[in-house]
């Protein structure tokens, strides 16, 4: 695929019996229950500035800068200070974990390829799991935590899963913006996870009605910096991470929690396909007449015809819109590319079966699957579309506990396809990918992590006695100089030896 991408996705939090529940205070006792080669607490901040705008400027103030200060400086109850509550880890598989506005948050490593994206994304489901698991053992039965990747609370609040790409710095923002919109805003047909019920900010679900997406619900403008109040469709955070004179960070925040492997490697191997036209100049022109309403039309579609309309009048289907990114990208000559081929069959296939039959595809899209759960149910016990029941069955599709989630059920009865193998996702737990920055990272937290005072995702800080050492990563593609200091943390027999080495690298 040629590119870099990873996943950020944030968690929601129920406590059985619960009246009310500290969802601050949860998801640091979650957190902090993950003890196994973690550099706890040393990530640096002053490395972070969300309020870097891709549009070239710096903006003054965020919305959610209002709910930073409720969580760090007006709550005078929480007696915690800003790293506490942020109870920061690295993983020695090169992930990051923490608490994010009152959910854990799992950040996987840089990865180059489709298995070690939907590998490294499913270890965090295992490691929120056993997270709970060790929670749970100090609370009583009746108030067990549980823990759910989806992205509603049916009450009118929304948490993330963000997609993210490193790409060329120097395109013009409007022909990224143009070129990707019409592709973000259909790709829930085969990447949406299903949700009963619409909702508005901070208001109940309203029931009755089933949705392919679980966000789209939530975005309200077209282009904007914000992530947690009026959401846009296209964001515009400006941290790469990475050298900002070559490269910018494309951070999507449009897109839905997938459960299913298949769902979440087309959904990154699609965008990083269209992401590679945009940066030819060969994305298709299209232009939808009204993107944020064409957004939640699509999710709420009964009919799974899926029509919208573009600015010049005419009308198409999402099937149709994505079909032109196909072609387009079909155009493209990589054929040895193993990845792009996969992508470029599967995306064809499910466009076929989306047409032909929406509902056979529940074997690989999430949204689908759930549909026909809960079709079942319904009819099974003769259930109104309003009833509360198929809410809690919605829930519970997407429940990482590995003995009561239902997708989990769905995967050991063969109903749902794989992507990767149990022992891909058992060796992503604890193994960074070889082909980014991301081991050296891992392999020093797991080799030297009482000698590392400050880390970042683009360098980290080594200390020993006197002395300090900064290694800093602009590059998160293996080129020469990763590859020898990655050598440097696979090879050193001890820190004096790594350290030696790195200095000669470095």
């Amino acid at each position: 695929m040629k590119r870099v991408f990873g996943l950020e996705t944030e968690y929601g939090i129920t406590v059985a019996g619960a009246e009310s529940v500290d969802v601050v205070a949860e998801s640091i006792e979650l957190v902090r229950r993950y003890t196994e080669h973690g550099a706890h607490m040393k990530w640096d901040y002053q490395l972070e500035d969300p309020h870097l705008d891709a549009r070239g400027f710096r903006a003054k103030e965020l919305m959610q800068d209002a709910d930073e200060s409720a969580y760090y400086e007006i709550d005078k109850n929480r007696p915690l200070s800003f790293e506490e509550i942020k109870s920061d880890l690295v993983l020695s598989n090169g992930a990051r974990f923490y608490n994010d506005h009152a959910h854990p948050e799992y950040s996987t490593p840089e990865c180059t390829t489709l298995r070690q994206i939907v590998a490294q994304d499913k270890a965090g489901e295992r490691i929120l799991a056993e997270c709970a698991r060790r929670r749970n053992q100090k609370l009583e039965r009746a108030h067990e935590v549980r823990l759910y990747k989806n992205n509603s609370d049916f009450v009118g609040h929304s948490y993330g899963c963000h997609d993210n790409y490193l790409m060329r710095r120097d395109l013009p923002w409007d022909r990224i913006v143009s070129g990707i919109l019409p592709f973000l805003i259909t790709r829930q047909i085969f990447a949406g996870a299903g949700k009963m019920g619409v909702e508005a900010e901070s208001a109940a679900s309203q029931l009755g009605i089933y949705q392919i997406s679980q966000r789209a619900d939530f975005f309200s403008v077209l282009v904007s910096i914000d992530t947690m109040n009026r959401r846009p469709l296209v964001n515009t955070r400006d941290e790469p991470h990475a050298d900002t004179n070559r490269y910018r960070r494309f951070h999507v925040i449009l897109g839905d929690s997938n459960m299913s492997e298949w769902a979440t490697a087309v959904k990154i191997g699609t965008t990083s396909l269209v992401l590679d036209l945009i940066e030819r100049g060969e994305a298709p022109q299209l232009e939808i007449a009204q993107p944020i309403d064409a957004n939640k039309s699509i999710s709420r579609d009964q009919t799974y015809d899926w029509i919208i309309e573009l600015k010049d009048g005419r009308k198409i289907s999402a099937i149709d819109v994505q079909r032109i990114y196909l072609r387009a990208a079909s155009r493209v000559d990589e054929a040895g590319d193993e990845d792009r081929q996969w992508v470029l069959r599967e995306w064809e296939t499910v466009l076929n079966d989306l047409e032909r039959d929406a509902m056979s595809t529940r074997d690989r899209v999430d949204w689908a699957a759930k549909k026909f759960l809960l079709n079942a149910l319904q009819e099974e016990e003769k259930l109104a579309w309003t009833d509360p029941w198929l809410q809690s069955i919605d829930l519970e599709y997407h429940n990482v506990d590995l003995e009561s989630g239902l997708n989990y059920e769905l995967v050991r009865q063969g109903s749902m396809r794989r992507f990767v193998s149990e022992d891909d996702i058992k060796m992503s737990i604890f193994n960074p990918p070889e082909t980014t920055r991301a081991f050296f990272r891992g392999r020093s937290v797991a080799r030297f992590n009482d000698e590392i005072a400050a880390i970042q995702w683009d360098e980290v800080v080594f200390t020993n006695g006197a002395s300090s050492r900064r290694v800093v990563l602009p590059e998160a593609f293996a080129d020469a100089r990763l590859e020898a200091l990655n050598q440097a943390a696979r090879n050193g027999k001890d820190f004096a030896e790594f350290i030696n080495a790195v200095s000669a690298i470095n």
